[in-house]
């Protein structure tokens, strides 16, 4: 079945049963069955009597086996596990990591019913319209360092998003990438480690792509490339161009064994510096974000003692801006 879909992936217009049998040495009945099976799988093919068939906007398809074509990567987005519906990429890779997959593995699904943000919040992922999808990394740093893999994946993300749209990013520390002042991407790092050793890293991504709508309480804080753009994207192609720029990062970073390199660029995306914020620690308190450390943490200034102070996790908001 997939011989006959890479022929028609090759093929510049269309091409006749007879002349995919010949190149297959098969028959022009198991040539009509391998279509209809690929049809069943969502691949839109016409056919036309005395022309043969020809493959429709392949570029949409988005399934393992088109996520696992055309790849560039040595090893981020290899294998690909994918599923039509599943209640949260990020434990389908935890379940792979204890099965001990290799790092780079890759889940990715159409329907998620239970993904979620920070602080448990839920993370909508209708079908069809975005990217949700998780990989597995498993760096050789202390549990202290673990947070910098999500200010990676926030840099890599932004990179490749900009490398296919044009759109200008930002990133509101430590995991939200945003588009003028409302949200399209959400970043979501967990791990699994001991008091001194990082078994693996989880790295959860959600992307509103083809969005062409959100529900009233979504309007104002959420949006999507097509929204802002007008254009649509292949997810495949985003998914793909993702794993190119987290790898490359990734390598930098193992090789360096510090998010030291990275700090400005990152320090130069992130929309939360020197702005007036509420953190959502034990006890919220408003302060002003300073800068970000080397560890990845946030050092804002407390506005009721005007005291330095770092925030390792929790949420903040920019006042006025973010909700």
């Amino acid at each position: 079945m997939y011989r006959i879909l890479d022929v028609l992936r090759q093929a510049d217009n269309f091409i006749s049963g007879q002349e995919i049998g010949n190149m297959l040495s098969v028959s022009r009945a198991a040539v009509w069955k391998g279509i209809e099976k690929l049809r069943q799988e969502g691949y839109e093919i016409e056919a036309v009597t005395n022309k043969g068939y020809r493959l429709i906007h392949p570029e949409t398809m988005y399934n393992k086996r088109e996520l696992e074509t055309g790849r560039k990567t040595k090893r981020m987005g290899y294998p690909v596990y994918f599923w039509k519906e599943t209640d949260s990429t990020n434990n389908r890779i935890r379940e792979l990591a204890f099965e001990g997959a290799e790092e780079g593995t890759l889940a990715v699904a159409e329907v998620q019913t239970a993904g979620r943000g920070r602080r448990g919040k839920p993370w909508r992922s209708p079908v069809g319209t975005g990217i949700w999808m998780s990989v597995l990394l498993r760096p050789q740093i202390a549990p202290t360092q673990a947070s910098v893999m999500t200010l990676l994946g926030g840099l890599a993300v932004c990179e490749a998003l900009e490398n296919m749209t044009k759109l200008k990013t930002k990133i509101k520390w430590p995991n939200d990438i945003y588009i003028g002042h409302k949200k399209v991407v959400g970043i979501l790092t967990e791990m699994d480690c001991e008091l001194t050793q990082v078994h693996f890293v989880v790295m959860g991504i959600g992307i509103n792509v083809n969005t062409k709508a959100f529900p009233a309480d979504l309007q104002d804080i959420a949006t999507s490339l097509y929204l802002e753009s007008g254009q649509t994207y292949s997810r495949k192609k985003l998914v793909q161009n993702i794993m190119e720029v987290l790898e490359r990062y990734y390598d930098a970073f193992v090789e360096a064994g510090t998010f030291a390199p990275f700090l400005e660029a990152y320090r130069k995306k992130c929309m939360t510096l020197r702005k007036e914020v509420t953190v959502f620690a034990k006890e919220p308190f408003a302060a002003t974000a300073l800068d970000i450390t080397e560890d990845g943490e946030l050092l804002v200034k407390r506005a009721d003692n005007g005291k330095k102070e770092v925030v390792y996790a929790g949420e903040v908001s920019i006042r006025g801006v973010i909700k």
